[in-house]
């Protein structure tokens, strides 16, 4: 069990704190979503990542409520649906969300897909920003949003995301992306970031592995948190859940970050931002 206090944080733009690693419950079913929460709960993780796509977030709230711990020391992300996006339709999402949560708020609450077809997301983006001023979500972000769709809601809105919640991975590094992040202070946030286990006997990392006495998954959950990424791994497993916890003592070295930056060949495994939605 790691205690929850070992976790880093770091400090967003809006001056809140998020957790550097949490568990994402994406595609998981109410019954597997229980499960996992109160296993990472109990093992010391304190951010947990839903969104109400993934019609689980009753599941969550059930798991956080049974496991006793203050709210002020949980930091819940939930995101706003597609077909929710709009000015009041987002403000009415969020406030379902929280309902199904059983929470007052959320920590971070973002728009899960830009669906630039739809053209909806920059008026969805002021219905968030509304959400934040009435006290339903700490921080407000957006998720999957490439540089020009982050400058669209920038420039019109004359504020900027805390975080974009993005695929990142060694096989996708998404460095225009991330530089971008840096230039404008929005934290970066990887899904899926072990590539769907994909990487898992690739023979690159297990050399590092084997090197550092560790999982491969380790080893890239700590190629994550060199680079400044806040992950949120996806598992069922009760062993897989806490040892993605047990990263923050790896220290790799220079060669080992240099190896897995060289994996980088922009290969995607969920959707493209530009066309999904």
């Amino acid at each position: 069990m790691t205690p929850a206090a070992a976790i880093p944080t770091v400090t967003l733009n809006d001056d809140n704190t998020i957790p550097v690693l949490g568990l994402g419950v994406a595609e998981l079913s109410p019954e597997e979503t229980e499960s996992a929460v109160a296993t990472a709960l109990k093992a010391g993780y304190r951010l947990i990542d839903t969104a109400a796509a993934y019609g689980n977030e009753e599941a969550v709230g059930r798991a956080v409520a049974a496991s006793g711990i203050p709210r002020e020391d949980l930091f819940i992300t939930t995101k706003l649906a597609t077909e929710d996006q709009g000015f009041q339709s987002a403000q009415d999402a969020i406030k379902g969300s929280l309902e199904r949560l059983g929470l007052d708020y959320v920590d971070l609450y973002l728009i899960h897909w830009p669906a630039e077809q739809n053209g909806k997301y920059i008026d969805a983006w002021g219905g968030v920003m509304r959400s934040q001023a009435d006290g339903f979500a700490k921080s407000i972000g957006v998720s999957n949003f490439t540089p020009e769709h982050l400058s669209n809601i920038i420039d019109l809105s004359f504020f900027t995301p805390a975080v974009n919640q993005i695929e990142l991975h060694p096989l996708l590094q998404q460095h225009e992306l991330r530089a971008y992040h840096a230039a404008n202070g929005i934290a970066t946030e990887a899904w899926s970031p072990l590539a769907r286990g994909q990487l898992l006997s690739d023979p690159t990392l297990s050399a590092i592995a084997a090197r550092h006495d560790r999982s491969v998954a380790q080893v890239v959950l700590a190629w994550h948190l060199t680079l400044g990424n806040i992950v949120i791994p996806r598992s069922v497993t009760p062993s897989r859940i806490r040892d993605n916890l047990a990263i923050t003592d790896i220290t790799l070295s220079a060669d080992d970050v240099a190896a897995i930056d060289a994996m980088d060949r922009g290969e995607r495994i969920g959707p493209n931002p530009d066309a999904f939605g």
